[in-house]
């Protein structure tokens, strides 16, 4: 019998790797076997990690890559990724240096190269734009932040359930990398959109989402013109930032395992 296929969910800034569990109980019925991913520094629950923000603190684009592949190195082969937010550019980053067989970005953060800055993604991100000592720092949002960031798309009562739910702190320093990406020759938030041999990719996007809105998720996919490598885009209108944990997650996994599916995957 052959192993089942790997799959590692990779989380965001502000949401808890557990918060991908739905999905990965999905996944292994389906017969991939699933891994949540955590980044440096953060607890084995969202309690755990919101009682020491200090660990989360500090770790950039590059410390979280690396983490990551230390993760993939023990797996017994390369796996499909699949990430939601700075998780998608994650995502995206590791194929580009051939670290999966395929990947799915969700409302992936900028890469180095995406020029859009709609105002909505700059008032999600103040809490920790508003203070440049929070390079260093971890920052947690509030429930309103949390829901014009994320729940904007569905209920207050389901926001703040979510909130309560999954959220930790987040460190701000990715986010000031990723600011500054296009004025940085060696940014860690450049990824190899123009290799050839990488696996396919599928850009997810909501189309009310706040955090990342549609302009940037379409122009990350721009920068991937000049390869030949399989990159197709696809959209939920009606979503935010909510979408891979709200009540409609099953809609936008059940897409991405026809997408999966369609790859030979």
């Amino acid at each position: 019998m052959s192993t089942p296929t790997p799959v590692l969910f990779i989380h965001g800034l502000w949401l808890h790797a557990s918060s991908w569990q739905p999905w990965a109980d999905l996944f292994a019925e389906r017969g991939y076997a699933p891994t949540l991913a955590g980044w440096p520094g953060d607890g084995d629950t969202v309690e755990a990690s919101r009682l020491n923000p200090d660990a989360i603190a500090g770790h950039g684009i590059d410390d979280v890559t690396e983490h990551l592949k230390t993760v993939i190195d023990r797996l017994p082969r390369r796996p499909i990724l699949i990430g939601h937010s700075f998780g998608g550019m994650l995502t995206e980053k590791l194929l580009g240096e051939d670290y999966a067989v395929a990947a799915v970005g969700i409302d992936a953060a900028q890469i180095k190269g995406v020029l859009p800055l709609p105002v909505s993604a700059l008032r999600a991100t103040l809490p920790v734009f508003r203070n440049p000592a929070n390079r260093h720092r971890a920052v947690s949002l509030t429930a309103s932040q949390f829901r014009f960031a994320f729940g904007n798309a569905i209920s207050e009562e389901e926001s703040d359930e979510l909130y309560a739910r999954w959220t930790i702190p987040a460190p701000g320093k990715p986010l000031f990398e990723a600011a500054a990406a296009n004025f940085s020759p060696n940014s860690p938030a450049a990824v190899r959109t123009g290799n050839e041999s990488r696996g396919p990719l599928l850009l997810v996007m909501g189309g009310r989402d706040h955090t990342v809105p549609e302009a940037v998720t379409r122009s990350s996919f721009r920068q991937y013109r000049h390869s030949s490598a399989v990159t197709e885009l696809l959209a939920f209108e009606d979503r935010g930032h909510s979408l891979t944990v709200d009540s409609g997650w099953r809609e936008v996994a059940d897409a991405c395992l026809d997408w999966l599916e369609k790859q030979g995957l």
